[in-house]
């Protein structure tokens, strides 16, 4: 099953998708979808596929996003670091999200402006101090985001968060595909191009810690509430990493995509 938000006649509107049907639904986003019980079986009208043009935010305001960094194998080594005993977590506001077809904006106080393909975990039930298996049981499913990071920001002190929160920096979507149809630990390709360039290709089985683990990790300290989103880290080929650096130029079409999910592509413009 696939979970969407559409910009539609005039507003915006919940869409749900199975067996090559789609049926838009009676609530404005799928956030709002998840706060009711019967969101799998809710009925509403059948129609076209939607234009990947008019694709929102799938949650227009998610309550809690967070981050993995330093998840990937390959980013440790490429950056020299050892992989992290436990998590390395920072968190994201929802200013600093945008859709799936939507305009990044690129700071005009930074010159050092990356790219980072990273799977996320939307949570699908409220949940606390769960072990392995009942985080799994509490994800809804997967989406994609472009962790977007303003490294000279980010650099400035030992906490990232100054780095990751510039405003609309965050491209997600397209969908959220439900986790009865993927499974990350058994690798799902990950690819990101600036201009049609390939900048990184990894696959989520080099993970250091499984989605199931981030949520198990996280539930320890805080509740999970259904459509929270944990953004799950980046693999090797990001831009700060490169020989010379290289950075997002203004005017780049950024292109992110993962295996079974779909892709972003947003036009990266000057603040």
């Amino acid at each position: 099953m696939r979970l969407g938000t559409v910009r539609r006649n005039g507003s915006t509107q919940a869409f749900r998708q199975e067996g090559g049907t789609t049926t838009y639904l009676p609530v404005r986003d799928v956030g709002e979808l998840l706060a009711r019980e019967d969101w799998r079986s809710l009925a509403g009208e059948q129609g076209p596929a939607p234009e990947a043009g008019a694709l929102e935010q799938p949650i227009l305001r998610p309550e809690k996003i967070l981050c993995a960094g330093l998840n990937y194998h390959d980013h440790a080594a490429e950056v020299g670091q050892e992989p992290p005993k436990y998590p390395t977590i920072f968190t994201k506001y929802a200013n600093a999200l945008v859709g799936p077809a939507d305009d990044v904006v690129m700071p005009a106080a930074s010159t050092k402006i990356d790219w980072e393909v990273e799977l996320a975990v939307v949570i699908g039930q409220t949940v606390r101090h769960a072990d392995e298996a009942a985080a799994r049981a509490a994800i809804l499913g997967y989406t994609v985001l472009n962790d977007v990071s303003v490294r000279d920001w980010q650099g400035r002190t030992s906490e990232w968060f100054q780095g990751k929160n510039w405003d609309r920096t965050t491209p997600w979507g397209p969908v959220i595909v439900t986790a009865d149809e993927l499974d990350p630990e058994a690798g799902l390709a990950l690819e990101c191009e600036v201009n049609g360039v390939l900048k990184q290709s990894g696959t989520t089985a080099d993970m250091i810690f499984s989605c199931a683990q981030l949520v198990s990790y996280l539930s320890e300290f805080m509740t999970l509430a259904p459509g929270d989103l944990v953004a799950t880290g980046t693999p090797a080929g990001v831009g700060l990493a490169r020989k010379p650096r290289e950075w997002i130029p203004a005017g780049a079409e950024l292109v992110t995509r993962i295996e079974g999910i779909g892709e972003l592509r947003n036009r990266c413009v000057a603040e």
